[in-house]
């Protein structure tokens, strides 16, 4: 390829596309994009209400009984800014766009995006359901039982789903699998960083940058009982009787003849809901939150009429102080990423900004005269959100 001098829009495009193949957790889950945060005299603010699917109770026989229609939205605040800079030369402006690709850009996209999904894949402490094969290799069993718990959630059955193993699942179960990794209409797209292939209906990633999960100090057995029976619509904290062992955020736990019911039905699975920690927990008499809130009637029932009832034992999944690193089966609709336009300053040697598949990238150069130097700086603004967990399941193996 001939050389030629570099475009804002060539170098700020390319930049964007290597971005875009190393987002392995962000490219797999809802992105979200708006312009509006950038319009001068149209800014909506710091946040995005994503609406969420209305759910309504069926009626027996021929009696009108109507229902409020109540729309219920998650807000997505976009306030993260990361960026690199760099520094690079008139010169080094008249290279080829492979090779300024592989020498300044790709690198520098791929700590951007490290630290991009590095945040965002915190979300994974917000999923509440589980597949505990704490103490084994993971093996495909439990991948399949990982996608019956998204079928019972009513997870759409589409293209839409993926696997997300840590390195050491991936050393457990790719060489068992590898010949079902196999999908010949994907062999002429481009693939993510860490894609593996599809089977049994997921588009399998592993990932460096799962992150750790510590538990509290208490063993499975917890030792708590339910102080006061919690079946109020909406209720997120239960009053714990006196113990002495914490809960740490991202515990997963249970409580005795709390189950879950069908999506639609309602109808009782037999099935204990799992529910996840949602701030640490001191240990002793008190408030423990948690994630989902309970729904003993309407629409929205998600456990048994009883909900949890008083002196019910609480269980937790795992052991005290324990370290795990999950992997996960999720439909992308379990996670919104969204990006906003960041301005375009004045007065610069050049600013450029592209929108590619719902990631707005933008990259601005000023001029060093006494160097001969070009500065840089490639920014990202964004916000992450879990919004429907019941679509996504972690698998704790190990």
């Amino acid at each position: 390829m001939s050389n030629t001098i570099l475009t804002p829009s060539m170098i700020t495009r390319e930049g964007l596309r290597i971005l875009h193949q190393k987002l392995g957790f962000v490219g797999n889950i809802n992105r979200q994009y708006d312009d509006s945060f950038a319009k001068s005299g149209a800014k909506i603010g710091d946040t995005l209400n994503i609406r969420l699917p209305n759910q309504y109770t069926v009626r027996s026989g021929k009696t009108l009984s109507t229902q409020d229609t109540t729309e219920n939205k998650v807000p997505l605040q976009v306030a993260s800014q990361k960026g690199v800079d760099v520094n690079f030369s008139s010169a080094e402006l008249t290279l080829s766009l492979d090779d300024f690709s592989s020498r300044i850009l790709e690198p520098a996209m791929a700590v951007l995006a490290a630290n991009i999904e590095a945040d965002a894949m915190s979300m994974l402490l917000d999923v509440y359901n589980n597949v505990n094969n704490i103490g084994s290799a993971i093996n495909f069993n439990k991948l399949l039982t990982g996608r019956k718990v998204l079928n019972d959630n009513l997870t759409p059955i589409d293209s839409n789903r993926a696997a997300l193993l840590n390195t050491q699942d991936n050393v457990d179960l790719v060489d068992a699998l590898k010949g079902l990794f196999q999908d010949s209409t994907a062999i002429s797209k481009q693939y993510r960083e860490g894609m593996m292939g599809r089977t049994a209906g997921f588009d399998f990633y592993e990932n460096t940058l799962i992150p750790t999960q510590t538990t509290g100090t208490c063993a499975a057995t917890t030792g708590y009982t339910v102080n006061g029976a919690v079946t109020a619509n909406g209720s997120a904290t239960v009053t714990l009787q006196t113990g002495a062992n914490t809960f740490k955020k991202g515990d997963i736990f249970t409580v005795v003849g709390c189950n879950r019911v069908h999506p639609e039905t309602k109808a009782d699975t037999g099935t204990l809901q799992q529910f996840v920690v949602t701030a640490d927990y001191a240990g002793g008499a008190g408030n423990l939150s948690f994630a989902p809130a309970i729904y003993t009637t309407t629409g929205q029932q998600n456990v048994v009429a009883a909900g949890m009832a008083n002196g019910a034992a609480v269980t937790k999944v795992g052991g005290a102080s324990a370290v795990y690193k999950p992997s996960m089966v999720f439909h992308q609709d379990a996670f919104a990423f969204a990006t906003a336009d960041l301005i375009m300053p004045k007065g610069v040697d050049f600013s450029a900004r592209e929108v590619y598949d719902g990631i707005s990238l933008r990259i601005v150069r000023a001029y060093d005269i006494n160097n001969d130097n070009l500065p840089c700086r490639i920014d990202v603004l964004y916000g992450y959100k879990t919004i429907r967990a019941q679509l996504a399941c972690r698998v704790l193996s190990n």
